[in-house]
C-alpha cells in the first residue's frame, strides 16, 4: 500500500459509520480535551506516534491547545506527506527511533499497536516511555475488538488484513508492563451517523465495553 491511497482505503472502512476519517480524529481530541481538563494537565509538547499522513496533527492546536507536535512513523513516505500538508504548523515528523528521552509532556495513539508485530509492541512502548518526561500521560487508542461494527469495518480496508487487534485488557497489561500506571479506560464511538441524534449519551457510557474505539491512559511515574 502507498502512502497516497491510504486514506482512500480507510475511508472504505470507516463509510459503514456514516463519517469520515477527520469526523473521528476530531472527536478523539475533543474527548481528550474533557478528559485531560479533569486531570489538570496541559499537552502542550505532544507526541503523534504512528502519525501517518497527519491527520490529527491540526487537531493537536486546536483542541489540546499544543504549542508544538512530533510526529513519529516509520513510512518516510506519510511523513513527507504530513510536512507538506502541516508545513504551516510548528510540527516536525520523524523516524520513531528519533524520538529524544523525555522531550514530550504527552503522547498520543491511535489504531497503531494492532498494526506492530506482538512480540516488538513492548519495544514500541517502550520508545513512548523514553520519550515523555517524568509525570506525561500516553493517550492510547485502538479499535474494539468487542464491536462488531469495528471488526466489519476493519474486514473493508486491505492495509488490516493482517491486523491483530488488542484486547483492551491486553492493552493495560501492556502499558503496565511498560512503566506506567494506568489510569482509566474509556470506550468512545457508540453511534454511527444514522443515529447521531443519540450522541449525547456518549460521556455516560464510556464505562460499556461496545464502543467502536477504546481509550487507555497511562501515566509515566516521576
Amino acid at each position: 500500500m502507498s502512502a497516497a491511497t491510504y486514506d482512500e482505503q480507510l475511508q472504505r472502512g470507516l463509510s459503514i459509520s456514516g463519517e469520515t476519517k477527520e469526523f473521528f480524529a476530531a472527536q478523539r481530541m475533543e474527548w481528550l480535551r474533557r478528559r485531560l481538563d479533569g486531570l489538570g494537565f496541559q499537552a502542550r509538547r505532544s507526541l503523534d506516534f504512528g502519525c501517518g499522513t497527519g491527520t490529527s496533527t491540526p487537531y493537536f492546536f486546536d483542541l489540546l491547545d499544543a504549542t508544538t507536535v512530533i510526529g513519529a512513523d516509520p513510512s518516510e513516505a506519510s511523513l513527507d506527506i504530513a510536512r507538506e500538508d502541516w508545513k504551516s504548523l510548528p510540527a516536525t515528523y520523524v523516524q520513531p527511533e528519533a524520538l529524544s528521552a523525555e522531550s514530550v509532556d504527552f503522547a498520543f495513539c491511535n489504531g497503531v499497536f494492532h498494526h506492530i508485530d506482538p512480540v516488538n509492541r513492548a519495544g514500541a512502548a517502550a520508545l513512548v516511555y523514553r520519550s515523555l518526561r517524568p509525570g506525561g500521560l500516553f493517550a492510547f487508542w485502538e479499535n474494539n475488538p468487542w464491536n462488531p461494527l469495528t471488526r466489519l469495518s476493519m474486514r473493508r480496508v486491505p492495509f488490516d488484513a493482517d491486523a491483530i487487534m488488542l484486547w483492551p485488557g491486553e492493552t493495560r497489561r501492556l502499558l503496565q508492563n511498560s512503566g506506567f500506571e494506568v489510569l482509566f479506560t474509556d470506550y468512545k464511538f457508540f453511534f454511527p451517523r444514522p443515529l447521531a441524534a443519540l450522541r449525547f449519551l456518549e460521556p455516560s457510557l464510556r464505562w460499556c465495553v461496545m464502543g467502536a474505539q477504546y481509550l487507555v491512559i497511562g501515566r509515566k511515574p516521576g
